[in-house]
């Protein structure tokens, strides 16, 4: 505990702006979702036929796998906040929908016939009798919808989107337990208390609720604008590191002490770097300077003319005992040895 207390003491500024990222990316999807899906769930109440459709397509959107959703959005939407939206709008749709649908649905049928018996026009009905009494079923809807966001939300780092899931995937790709306790801790604890934040709204009077209507709208709002509060603030190049180089200390630390540059960085997955800075999406990236993307993109190699970098060499690497038994396969790799220059190697990538 004493080492993930120092952690989040010497990375307080990066992880408050992870916490806002992820905040933003989980309220502005929920948004999205609720003023589609609560329609969506009245509209299939009036058209029957039309229920089974579409509660049975938001389902299959539900099962896709978050990170092949993710993959599938990436060529349409390009990498950073976009995809990462829609993917939980997607994952938040069927909550939503399914429980308005069944609100309305099970509101009972004595109830309704008063209601018409009183002189109520269809559109009062569904506002003073419908509605109200689903309310507690579409807040379930909402409250599943909001937890599984947050998770899912976490996956957003993979395509630069930022997000809690930054220190998580850091930690995974470094072997650094507390970094993924970083991430993953305030994680959950946003979930435990979006959550309960809806249920204290639930346990409220309709009136009530439906008084605060417009105060609640602009508290949504504000939070699904909490994504955008650190790039607001944040130096004027993007850069995309993976989280090794974000990680190490020869990394993206070792670049900002020897040369005093400053980025508003995003962690990126290695095999996104090149795409990104081809999109415009970031302006500066940590590459291989082999890599065949180079020269295919028409990208530019900055000189580390202050040597914050080592010098990296690719080896083969045998188990001892694989080289000892054949020695053959030993002398047949030292034949390569300072035969393949970068330029070369370039090419071959």
């Amino acid at each position: 505990m004493n080492l993930l207390g120092q952690f989040i003491t010497d990375n307080r500024a990066k992880l408050l702006e992870q916490v806002l990222e992820h905040i933003g990316l989980t309220f502005f999807s929920l948004l999205l979702a609720a003023l589609v899906a609560v329609p969506l769930g009245i509209f299939i109440t009036r058209r029957q036929k039309l229920a089974g459709s579409f509660l049975g397509l938001a389902g299959i959107l539900q099962t896709v796998p978050s990170i092949a959703l993710l993959g599938f959005l990436i060529p349409i939407l390009g990498i950073g906040v976009k995809p990462a939206i829609v993917a939980l709008f997607f994952y938040a749709l069927l909550p939503i929908l399914r429980n308005t649908y069944t609100g309305i649905q099970e509101v009972d049928a004595s109830v309704k016939e008063a209601a018409v018996g009183i002189g109520l026009s269809k559109g009062q009905m569904l506002r003073q009798v419908e509605l109200p009494l689903a309310l507690p079923v579409i807040f379930a809807g909402l409250r599943t919808a909001t937890v599984i966001n947050v998770g899912v939300a976490t996956l957003a780092a993979y395509i630069g989107a930022g997000g809690l899931g930054e220190f998580i995937f850091g930690g995974i790709a470094l072997n650094n337990t507390t970094m993924i306790l970083a991430g993953a801790l305030p994680a959950a604890g946003l979930a435990i208390l979006f959550d309960q934040l809806l249920a204290f709204l639930q346990r409220g009077r309709v009136g009530k609720l439906r008084g605060k209507a417009p105060a609640l709208l602009i508290g949504a709002a504000f939070l699904s604008s909490a994504y955008f509060w650190p790039q607001a603030y944040a130096p004027g190049w993007k850069a995309g590191f993976p989280p090794e180089f974000m990680g190490r200390k020869d990394g993206y630390k070792n670049l900002v002490e020897t040369y005093g540059l400053q980025f508003n960085t995003t962690v990126l997955n290695n095999a996104l770097m090149y795409a990104a800075v081809k999109e415009k999406e970031v302006d500066v990236i940590s590459g291989y300077s082999t890599d065949g993307r180079i020269n295919a993109y028409g990208l530019t190699i900055l000189e580390d003319d202050q040597h914050a970098f080592p010098p990296y060499h690719c080896t083969p690497i045998l188990r001892r005992g694989l080289a000892e038994e054949h020695p053959e396969v030993v002398d047949a790799l030292n034949l390569l040895a300072g035969k393949i220059d970068d330029s070369t190697m370039t090419l071959l990538n």
